[in-house]
């Protein structure tokens, strides 16, 4: 393993939580990185395989981009559906997360009206509740995580309420917070966070990084999963100084305190889905 020491300022007293969101902290620590978990995983290296094999050549495609669908770990990949798709109703042996990357995605009660919600929205699937998946457009790509595989689909017939319900949140719908409303955001960034949910203890939540960003995202946690959901950044792996571009669907992460540097390096602004057990400082 390559060994490299990263000093950084670390700003301490990051927030627990999504409320307190003034009174930044001022007292600074130096603080020391060796042997930095920083990963990254592109679009074009992440290998696709039949979601359903049971339904054949109609199966959506899935890419693990952490994780093992099949295993026991908690896990996220992406999922591929054809213009058209429709599942017939059926249900999950886990809940899951998901966020639109590109097309129109519905995900409802098998009776209810098509609601086809844009990339950057946001929706969760209760674990044992009946429900189909549709897609439109030419090219439909979503993000899905649990917190524990295997990633199963069962028949109706097998359904159950568990007291779960669904939640979904169109991309208009996001509630976006600057640096006056929470210290996640440095006070000199114009950088903006959603947070989405918190389930034992991981929070999901949206960055957004506007045109011309340069900057750091600062974590502490053991948990830090991000996949790019809108426009493109550019990523230097702090192990060997190399930056990687990371288009939709591309990923990066650590599993202990860590130094993102990041950057955006799109005509537009980029979002990034962050998943974490931890406490985040974006600069």
């Amino acid at each position: 393993m390559i060994k490299k020491m990263i000093n950084y300022l670390l700003i301490i007293g990051l927030l627990t939580s999504c409320g307190n969101p003034k009174n930044e902290p001022k007292t600074e620590k130096l603080v020391v990185i060796e042997n930095p978990t920083n990963k990254v995983l592109l679009s074009s290296e992440i290998v696709w395989e039949k979601l359903n094999p049971a339904r054949g050549d109609q199966s959506p495609q899935a890419g693990t981009v952490w994780g093992d669908r099949k295993g026991t770990s908690p896990t996220g990949f992406l999922a591929k559906f054809v213009d058209g798709f429709s599942s017939p109703p059926h249900i999950h042996n886990v809940t899951y997360r998901a966020v639109v990357i590109k097309g129109l995605i519905h995900n409802d009660d098998p009776n209810a009206e098509n609601m086809w919600m844009k990339p950057g929205s946001f929706w969760t699937q209760p674990v044992g509740e009946s429900h189909i998946t549709s897609a439109k457009g030419e090219e439909n790509i979503a993000l899905v995580e649990i917190d524990k595989g295997p990633y199963l689909v069962k028949p109706i017939s097998e359904a159950f309420d568990n007291g779960e319900r669904p939640v979904n949140i169109d991309v208009s719908n996001i509630v976006w917070l600057d640096n006056s409303k929470t210290n996640w955001i440095a006070s000199n960034s114009k950088a903006e966070i959603s947070f989405l949910m918190e389930t034992d203890g991981l929070k999901s939540l949206f960055v957004k990084l506007p045109k011309e960003y340069s900057g750091l995202i600062e974590t502490d946690g053991t948990v830090l999963h991000s996949v790019v959901i809108n426009g493109e950044m550019s990523y230097l792996l702090p192990q060997n100084d190399e930056t990687k571009v990371l288009d939709l669907g591309s990923y990066f992460g650590s599993t202990d305190n860590a130094i993102h540097n990041i950057s955006n390096s799109s005509e537009s602004e980029t979002v990034i889905y962050v998943r974490t057990n931890g406490n985040m400082k974006v600069k």
